[in-house]
């Protein structure tokens, strides 16, 4: 059998090659060629040296953030928050998706959907200010409407024991309609005539969900929670930052990596040390994903990443 060379391959696949340029582009420029700023994790950085001109200092960066006393507590939150993204969100975005399939009437749909997705596309910043009006001690709506009740107000920038349940919320009334539209995706690409089957034999709504809809969902969960694993060490900046601010009070149960090290670095000005917490999460997120993957692998091979 001849064997053709890779030019041949390349002319011969050159449009379908062309529709890859452009992400292969992006994360060349934008995830690859930045790794070699890893360096910067075990150097005193110095503007005049550069990235690879200063001096190095071993993992004196890295002591820092351990010596602080909050490295435990940040990793702890980052990962616990994430936790509770990954399953609450995308069991709502199932939920939503299968709720916008099953539905019958095609305006009512598209408006649904519509409304849902929108929150996706509001800035933080506006979010938080939302925040701060509906939640503010003295000027928020809700506790307005308890003093116009006659209840006592809600102290909720002072108090950390509400912020968990909060920023869960808040994270999910965001991003579930965007990642509803991927699971409805993969729920119309189930072939009809299952379901057509399903209610010819007489199984109801709930029957064709639980035996066809969510099984066939099976590879697409597993991916996308996979690859959010691979976040888990990394928590959302502008939402946390936008969200708390620098309220010291409430730290102890919404301070993260990523708002640590952004308080750190324009306290001490010390690129060194912030690149070593981003050095340290990107370790954590690596081993994560890959016992993830270990593990999804040792139940289903064809169903892991790699």
């Amino acid at each position: 059998m001849k064997r053709y060379g890779f030019w041949h391959d390349a002319l011969k696949y050159r449009t379908l090659l062309l529709m890859l340029l452009p992400g292969v582009l992006f994360f060349m420029l934008f995830a690859y060629i930045p790794m070699a700023g890893v360096v910067l994790a075990f150097k005193q950085y110095t503007y005049d040296g550069g990235i690879f001109g200063s001096p190095w200092n071993g993992l004196d960066n890295f002591r820092f953030f351990f010596d602080s006393g909050s490295a435990w507590q940040v990793t702890r939150n980052t990962a616990l928050y994430n936790i509770a993204f990954i399953i609450v969100n995308n069991v709502l975005e199932i939920a939503m998706a299968i709720f916008l399939f099953e539905i019958a009437g095609r305006w009512f749909r598209r408006v649904f959907q519509t409304l849902l997705f929108l929150p996706y596309f509001i800035s933080w910043v506006v979010v938080g200010a939302i925040a701060y009006n509906l939640f503010s001690f003295d000027y928020g709506t809700i506790n307005a409407v308890l003093k116009g009740l006659g209840m006592e107000p809600v102290d909720i920038y002072n108090t950390a024991a509400y912020w968990p349940v909060l920023l869960v919320v808040v994270s999910a009334w965001k991003a579930v309609g965007y990642g509803s539209i991927m699971y409805l995706a993969a729920i119309t690409g189930i072939d009809t005539e299952m379901y057509e089957a399903a209610e010819i034999d007489g199984a109801n709504i709930w029957q064709r969900i639980t035996r066809i809809t969510i099984p066939n969902l099976y590879p697409t969960i597993i991916i996308l929670v996979l690859l959010a694993i691979g976040n888990i060490f990394r928590g959302d900046f502008g939402m946390f930052y936008n969200m708390v601010g620098n309220n010291g009070l409430l730290f102890a149960s919404t301070d993260v990596i990523d708002t640590f090290v952004f308080r750190s670095l324009i306290s001490s000005n010390d690129i060194g040390m912030s690149s070593a917490a981003g050095f340290y999460q990107s370790v954590l997120g690596f081993i994560t994903i890959l016992l993830a993957n270990y593990a999804v692998r040792s139940y289903d091979k064809d169903r892991a990443l790699f």
